[in-house]
């Protein structure tokens, strides 16, 4: 017999999505992503140079790390850990704005990842769970296009107002000002607490123990994180180099947000009867490809072709990896995305360090494009010991 309160309080499948997408679109798509289009500008101002903003991604990335590992541990509901996280995330963005100085700016990269991790978890946790309870698990794509759909609107914004001229002390103002207007939203539309855990795995659907996750998915997870982190970052700085032009380079990464967000709706719609599994191994191939074109040769059509193939692959395998570690955990999932979430931010990590160090021993890109070699051959790699161990994340 079912619960009347639970039925009562059950929120409509329209306002989970909603209220999903526009969590992740500003967790990733400003706390995360939002330095990507703004370092060209910060560079264009003199206010940067590449190495700086590699050190200033890395920061980002362990903030993430850090963010992962803890979010288990954080003493609230993952809805109201989601609340806190776009808070600080408002709050961080914004400041970029207040300081010019590079140590400031490290400590707010930093926070911004922590806060854009414990969004990430929480997000996945509580509205997986809700689309599982109102049996409409297809909604995950639409929960995920939410990165790639703020990924794009900030490129967007970042790409136009830079091409008008706006300095970017202005427009990280105004990304935090976007951004606090999503968090308004997402609270009004969240499902309230204490409803979801309902919607957990049972034992017998395939789940193994609380918090246990496939060591072959985590690794897999954190080559994923390793060989997109640098295209990522670094594709309208690439682009910069063809044209130096805002209303040209600019657009590199609102199509790289588009290809995310398109990618992760057309996969839950088509690849529902292809495994997970699957699913990682193709879209780490097709990423490896897009990081290699612009080593091959640097121009206009091969950074717009990293921008599809990085774009429209990376959220794909995210949203797989998350449904794979949640289906095989009994309980409360938070852990085992926890886990996944660090090697992810491991691999990102490794990527802007290693960029940063080739940088100071070799001239122009050469450093940059050792290091998306290097993650081409890992992705490679990985898919290829995918499609062999079928077992690797069963």
């Amino acid at each position: 017999m079912s619960n009347p309160t639970l039925t009562m309080s059950r929120p409509s499948y329209l306002s989970v999505c909603v209220a999903g997408l526009l969590a992740l679109a500003i967790a990733m798509g400003i706390g995360r992503f939002a330095f990507t289009p703004m370092l060209p500008l910060m560079i264009r101002t003199g206010s940067l140079d590449v190495a700086a903003g590699g050190w200033l991604a890395a920061a980002n990335y362990a903030g993430y790390l850090l963010g992962a590992l803890t979010t288990a541990r954080l003493p609230l509901t993952p809805q109201r850990v989601g609340l806190v996280s776009l808070a600080v995330i408002v709050i961080s963005t914004a400041a970029m704005g207040w300081s010019g100085s590079v140590a400031f700016w490290l400590v707010l990269r930093f926070v911004a990842g922590a806060a854009s991790a414990w969004a990430l978890v929480s997000t996945s946790v509580w509205c997986l769970a809700w689309l599982a309870r109102l049996d409409r698990p297809s909604g995950a794509g639409l929960l995920y296009a939410g990165v790639g759909v703020g990924i794009a609107l900030a490129g967007l914004y970042c790409w136009r107002a830079g091409a008008a001229g706006a300095s970017p002390d202005s427009l990280w103002a105004q990304l935090g000002i976007l951004a606090l207007v999503g968090l308004l939203v997402v609270a009004a539309l969240m499902p309230r607490d204490g409803v979801a855990a309902a919607a957990a795995p049972r034992a017998g659907d395939g789940a193994t123990a609380p918090g246990a996750v496939s060591w072959g998915l985590v690794l897999s997870y954190g080559i994923l994180g390793f060989g997109y982190i640098l295209p990522a970052t670094f594709l309208p700085v690439l682009a910069r180099a063809v044209v130096d032009d805002p209303s040209v380079f600019g657009a590199a990464w609102p199509i790289f947000g588009a290809a995310a967000a398109g990618s992760t709706l057309l996969a839950a719609a088509v690849l529902g009867h292809i495994s997970r599994r699957r699913v990682l191994a193709g879209s780490h191939a097709l990423m490896a490809l897009g990081c290699l074109l612009p080593v091959v040769h640097l121009s206009a059509l091969t950074v717009l072709a990293a921008a599809l193939l990085v774009g429209g692959t990376f959220m794909v395998a995210t949203m797989a990896g998350m449904q794979e570690a949640r289906a095989s955990t009994l309980g409360d999932p938070t852990r085992a995305l926890g886990r996944m979430t660090a090697a992810f931010a491991i691999g990102q990590m490794a990527g802007p360090i290693l960029s940063s160090a080739l940088s100071g021993s070799s001239q122009g890109f050469g450093g940059l494009f050792i290091a998306l070699t290097v993650g081409a051959v890992a992705l490679l790699g990985s898919a290829a010991w995918l499609m062999r161990e079928p077992r690797a994340i069963a």
